[in-house]
């Protein structure tokens, strides 16, 4: 399958987490192992006016990394979350944000990633890194 392809198939079955934060696959990078998503929170998904709630940034890193997994695999694997620990460098406000998900390692079984969240201006509001178990598919 081609970087091209991958990003179609993974638009076109968007788990309801995704849809909710109005989600989708932009850009699958094979030579980084890197996959960028676009999400638009609204003020649905805000406290205190309009802050995003830290559960929906999570969401949007975690997306990205799983997804890098997945494009990596070629949807022969999929990635659940051991751990994730995320910093919040900034307010993330209701509006389009840019989550980019890449592997750090893959094993047979664990998987290490990493991601970064950048909002329409291009400032770094959050930052993660995961651990995860791999469970492998049938070729």
């Amino acid at each position: 399958m081609t970087p091209t392809e991958i990003i179609a198939l993974m638009n076109q079955e968007k788990p309801a987490c995704v849809e909710t934060l109005h989600g989708r696959a932009l850009e699958f990078i094979p030579e980084k192992n890197q996959l960028s998503m676009q999400f638009e929170p609204g003020l649905n998904c805000c406290h205190s006016i309009n802050v995003v709630q830290g559960g929906y940034v999570t969401a949007m890193l975690d997306a990205a990394m799983a997804h890098a997994v997945i494009a990596v695999e070629k949807f022969r694997a999929t990635p659940s979350s051991i751990d994730i620990n995320v910093s919040f460098l900034r307010p993330s406000r209701a509006g389009k944000y840019t989550a980019v998900g890449a592997i750090v390692k893959l094993g047979k079984t664990v998987g290490y990633l990493k991601a970064e969240l950048f909002n329409d201006k291009g400032e770094l509001t959050a930052t993660a890194t995961s651990s995860v178990y791999l469970t492998r598919h049938a070729k």
